[in-house]
């Protein structure tokens, strides 16, 4: 019998008492989060699309006003893009707001604005994949399916010393073939819960806090003392580097043009000012001048250097030059034309931008 196979027959031998010891410790040292005293799976829903690469401290605010804004997938249906974008503001990965606006419009006209319990139907829906579907399912829907997130993948490599490197598509299969065993018929969604809340305040990254744990006892990883080596990681992608420019151009009446970017692009849907990346030998204000021509055929000249911002992306790091300047000509005069609009002091922040474009408003103390 090989390794994996002895591990999977161990998790099925010893799911019930990492079940009874896990739950147990859940309800005494569980955090108190808004999300968890819901059974609508909406709030469900959409808490889960919040955490998605985002801390639990940051997601709490952000939660309660998108619920207030929006408190049904009706409601979310209803609303424009740029409704969803500008209440998603400041949570960064868009993709997951403008995935979460198209899968409401599919539940209401396909589903009857009901959240489907089929798991097919479920993950055909934009945004949500294995893992969203399982929390939906087993939080929302009481169904035993397990949750593999992040921090649950970092304790079953522990609880079972799985020593295969994580990012491997077949240890990624046998972690949730792990899950399946030990998800238990009975609470699954607080089970699911549970180990995630274990992976987020004791069984962390570099050094867990083996004394606390509920699974000490059941784990592998401490039975081996190899829990600080776990799990194994893989090549990290380096982010590469890039550069753009931005340009802040004013009308006489004071307005300052902002462009929406496409819809299916980076940062989709979002505002920015003009501009964009630096092609290769380009100096900052070629760049502007030609970004300018390209994207709204107009033509500007370069003014002061304002100000330069850094933004880490998921896949690089942004160094964005920001200069003034003026229109030339004509240029796009009237107050809106297609994909770009004048807009004053007092009425800029009620369009959705990107949390570099924030930055740039807050310097310039708009």
């Amino acid at each position: 019998m090989d390794k994996r196979t002895t591990s999977l027959k161990r998790a099925e031998q010893t799911a019930g008492d990492i079940a009874d010891f896990l739950l147990a410790w859940y309800e005494k040292n569980k955090r108190r989060l808004p999300w968890r005293n819901t059974n609508d799976p909406y709030a469900i829903w959409l808490s889960e699309i919040m955490l998605q690469q985002t801390q639990v401290e940051g997601v709490i605010p952000h939660y309660r006003r998108f619920l207030e804004r929006f408190p049904t997938i009706e409601d979310l249906a209803r609303a424009t893009l740029e409704e969803v974008l500008k209440s998603w503001e400041n949570m960064g990965y868009y993709s997951r707001a403008r995935n979460l606006h198209a899968a409401s419009r599919r539940i209401m006209d396909v589903h009857g604005g009901r959240l489907p319990e089929n798991p097919d139907e479920l993950k055909a829906l934009p945004g949500i994949g294995p893992y969203t579907s399982g929390a939906i399912l087993s939080m929302a829907f009481g169904k035993a399916v397990p949750a593999v997130d992040g921090n649950v993948k970092r304790v079953l490599c522990r609880l079972f010393a799985v020593d295969s490197p994580l990012s491997d598509g077949a240890t990624q299969r046998f972690i949730t073939a792990l899950a399946e065993k030990l998800v238990p018929a009975e609470r699954p969604g607080p089970f699911n819960s549970a180990l995630m809340e274990l992976g987020a305040l004791l069984c962390r990254p570099g050094t867990p806090q083996c004394p606390d744990c509920p699974l000490r006892t059941n784990c592998l990883g401490y039975a081996g003392n190899c829990q600080n080596r776990l799990p194994v990681a893989g090549k990290k992608a380096k982010r590469t580097d890039k550069e753009a420019g931005a340009a802040i151009l004013r009308d006489s009446e004071g307005r300052f043009l902002i462009v929406q970017r496409p819809a299916d692009g980076f940062l989709g849907g979002l505002w920015k000012f003009p501009g964009g990346m630096l092609h290769a030998g380009e100096t900052v204000t070629e760049a502007l001048k030609s970004r300018c021509r390209e994207e709204l055929g107009i033509s500007i000249s370069v003014k002061d250097h304002l100000m330069t911002l850094q933004q880490v992306y998921s896949h690089f790091r942004l160094t964005l030059h920001v200069f003034s300047g003026t229109v030339q000509g004509d240029g796009p005069l009237s107050p809106a034309a297609g994909n770009r609009l004048w807009a004053s002091p007092g009425d800029i922040r009620k369009y959705p931008f990107s949390r570099v474009e924030l930055r740039i408003l807050d310097a310039l103390f708009i």
